[in-house]
C-alpha cells in the first residue's frame, strides 16, 4: 500500500489543528527572495499574529485567529533590518525581534563567532586544549561563565589576528523596527547559557540586558527568548519579577491550547531559515510539526520555497 506523503496530508492536519500556534524564529534573513517567497505563502495560508496578541490569548483573553503564526527572529542580526523589515512592513506583518542588548550600538562580533575565528588564528585557551574548529563555540558555552569569558580573553591574547568587526543594530534601527510594529525583545546582555552563570551573571545577564533595551526603546520590552534555549528556573523567576509577559526557547514544538493555557515565560518554537523545505514550512503553517526530539533533524532541508 502507497503511504502517504507530508504533502498529501497537510489539508487533513490542517483542519485537525487549526487551534495550534506556530511560532517560527528565524536566525537570519540572508536572501530577501526567499524570505519574501516565505512571508507570501504564510499569508496564503495562515494569519500573522503580533506578540501581543499571544500574550492576550494565553492570559485568557480574545482567542487567536485559526491557523495562526508569530514570526520571530534570532539574536539581532543587522539583516533584519536591511533584508526582513522591508518585506514585513509591505505586507502589514508583525513580528519580534530578540536582540542581544550589550552588542546594540557596536561593531562587536557575536561571541561564538569571534572564538571560531580566533581559533582559526592560532588561538589558545586552556579549557579548550585539544579542541578544533567548529567545537568551539558548543565548547566554550558549556563551560562555568566565569570560564568562558576566561577563555575568550586567552584567544584574544594568542590568536595571530583580532577578530574582524560586525556592525550591529544600533538605537535607530531598533526605533525603525518599533515604528514598523515589530517588537522588540530580549536575548540576554551578552548572550551567555544562563545555566553557567551564578546568581550574580544570571542577573546581569537578564536584568542588565532589560534595562539597556528598555532606556533605548522607551520601556518597550516585555519579552525573552533563553539563550542557547536553556529554560533556566531562576531566570524565569526573575523575568517574571521584571514584569516579562512572555518567554520563549526553541524546542521544535508547536503551542497548543487544548489542554489549558501554556506558561506564557516558556512558549515553543519551531526554528526555520533558508533551506527550510517548502513541505516542512507548510506543515507549519498547518499547525503541525515533527516530536521535539526529530525536530532538529526534519527541519533542515535543501529545498526552498
Amino acid at each position: 500500500m502507497r503511504q502517504p506523503t507530508l504533502a498529501s496530508t497537510v489539508p487533513l492536519l490542517r483542519a485537525r489543528t487549526a487551534r495550534r500556534l506556530a511560532v517560527l524564529t528565524f536566525r537570519d534573513v540572508p536572501d530577501r527572495g526567499v524570505f519574501a517567497a516565505q512571508l507570501d505563502r504564510l499569508l496564503r495560508s495562515a494569519t500573522p499574529v503580533s506578540v501581543a496578541q499571544v500574550e492576550q490569548a494565553m492570559s485568557g483573553g480574545a482567542p487567536l485567529p485559526p491557523h495562526s503564526v508569530l514570526i520571530t527572529f534570532e539574536h539581532g542580526h543587522r539583516d533584519v533590518v536591511s533584508h526582513a523589515l522591508p518585506l514585513l512592513a509591505a505586507r502589514r506583518v508583525p513580528a519580534l525581534a530578540f536582540v542581544v542588548a550589550g552588542l546594540v550600538d557596536t561593531d562587536l562580533p557575536y561571541w561564538w563567532d569571534e572564538a571560531e575565528y580566533l581559533v582559526g588564528e592560532g588561538g589558545w585557551a586552556r579549557c579548550l586544549s585539544g579542541r578544533a574548529g567548529g567545537a568551539v563555540a558548543g565548547a566554550l558555552a558549556a563551560l562555568p561563565d566565569p570560564d568562558r569569558r576566561r577563555s575568550l580573553a586567552e584567544l584574544r591574547v594568542t590568536a595571530r589576528h583580532r577578530a574582524p568587526s560586525a556592525p550591529q543594530l544600533t538605537t535607530a534601527d531598533l526605533a525603525s523596527l518599533l515604528d514598523a510594529g515589530i517588537a522588540i525583545g530580549s536575548h540576554g546582555l551578552d548572550h551567555a547559557r544562563l545555566d553557567r552563570c551564578d546568581d550574580y551573571a544570571l542577573h546581569e545577564e537578564i536584568s542588565g540586558a532589560h534595562d539597556r533595551l528598555t532606556a533605548l526603546t522607551s520601556g518597550q520590552v516585555s519579552s525573552f527568548a533563553y539563550p542557547d534555549d536553556i529554560h533556566d528556573l531562576r531566570a524565569v523567576s526573575l523575568l517574571r519579577e521584571l514584569g516579562y509577559r512572555s518567554a520563549f526557547l526553541n524546542d521544535g514544538l508547536l503551542v497548543d491550547p487544548r489542554g489549558g493555557l501554556p506558561d506564557l515565560l516558556c512558549v515553543s518554537r519551531l526554528r526555520v531559515d533558508a533551506r527550510t523545505a517548502r513541505t516542512r514550512l507548510d506543515a507549519a503553517l498547518s499547525a503541525w510539526s515533527p516530536s521535539a526530539t526529530r525536530a532538529n533533524r526534519r527541519w533542515r532541508g535543501a529545498e526552498v520555497v
